[in-house]
């Protein structure tokens, strides 16, 4: 293991999960960093942070950290990689990686010239579970994949001032919750060739609901379906002509899946046992990187992460939503 010393840059909910994740595993939790020095100095004291930053700036600029963990609303995502990148440190960034593919583009040619590791925090991706769907599809355990349907639906807000309902922060379903289905699809089939996509939006005109589906270079449908306004079954299903994947709720979190037979037999059963929430497994997975001398890995190549920021802007551009400050 490359012992990396880990930095924390923003303080909100998700920093405070993938913090607990990481010292549940062991690993080196050396600095935090807010643009509110009472809100680092809390974060710190909560987590045993030896170093907290009143500024991003710093906590960028501290010698003693070697990667850090942006967790910044969506819209901020790219400056702040790109500010821990021009100090030398290599990103684990929160997904969605950035806005846009242009934002995710410049991340990723910013990490590749200084030699640096850039990395989106899909952390569904590394689970157990999912490390043993990559290989029984690679076995070929289904056959022929045909389709792949995914959801992430939840009751989360109504409020026009929360987060998830503010434009101006990136909100909506797509980027808080449909990024997690629509990069499932990719794992599973590939890029799309075609995209189709249908969406509903709120007040405030944030998107409430979006419903994509995609055609891939094999002939394979898939289709998902992100929600902020309902709770849904939250549930995966791989379809081949062999078998099929179902893996249960909540499928983008350590969980259990079965393989089920077209006569419908069940052939295995995988259920996770998986300590704290299971985001660490994306942390080692950087560090281990790094160790082998390098700056992109096989799970979600940063030249994937690009694309489906395109994927993703394509939905956008036919759904008619567009963010503040977009060029």
């Amino acid at each position: 293991m490359s012992g990396l010393r880990w930095g924390i840059l923003a303080t909100g909910g998700i920093a405070h999960a993938f913090t607990r994740d990481l010292q549940t595993a062991g690993l080196d939790v050396v600095a935090v960093g807010s643009r509110r020095p009472e809100s680092a100095q809390a974060f710190a004291a909560e987590f045993g942070i030896p170093r907290a930053h009143g500024t991003y700036e710093e906590l960028a600029a501290d010698p003693e950290v070697d990667i850090v963990y942006v967790a910044t609303p969506h819209p901020s995502h790219a400056e702040n990689a790109l500010l821990c990148l021009h100090q030398g440190k290599h990103v684990l960034v929160e997904k969605p990686f950035t806005l846009n593919e242009r934002e995710a583009a410049a991340v990723r040619d910013a990490a590749a010239a200084r030699g640096l590791l850039a990395m989106e925090a899909m952390w569904t991706r590394y689970l157990p579970h999912m490390v043993r769907i990559r290989e029984l599809l690679a076995e070929g355990a289904l056959g022929e994949v045909r389709t792949v349907f995914a959801d992430h639906t939840q009751r989360i807000s109504s409020d026009p001032a929360h987060r998830l309902n503010a434009l101006e922060l990136g909100g909506g379903a797509l980027l808080d919750l449909g990024i997690y289905p629509i990069s499932f699809v990719w794992d599973v089939l590939g890029a799309p060739v075609e995209i189709s996509a249908r969406a509903r939006l709120g007040e405030t005109g944030a998107d409430t609901e979006v419903a994509t589906i995609f055609t891939h270079a094999s002939g394979a449908l898939s289709t998902t379906v992100s929600s902020s306004r309902a709770a849904g079954p939250d549930t995966a299903h791989i379809v081949g002509t062999e078998g099929r994947i179902d893996i249960d709720r909540v499928w983008y979190t350590p969980t259990s899946f079965r393989l089920t037979r077209p006569d419908g037999t069940v052939v295995e059963e995988y259920t996770s046992d998986v300590a704290a929430g299971g985001k660490q497994y994306q942390a080692l997975a950087a560090q281990e990187l790094v160790a082998a001398g390098r700056i992109d890995g096989d799970i979600l190549p940063i030249d994937e992460t690009v694309a489906i920021m395109g994927t993703l802007d394509e939905v956008r551009a036919q759904i008619g939503l567009r963010y503040p400050g977009e060029d």
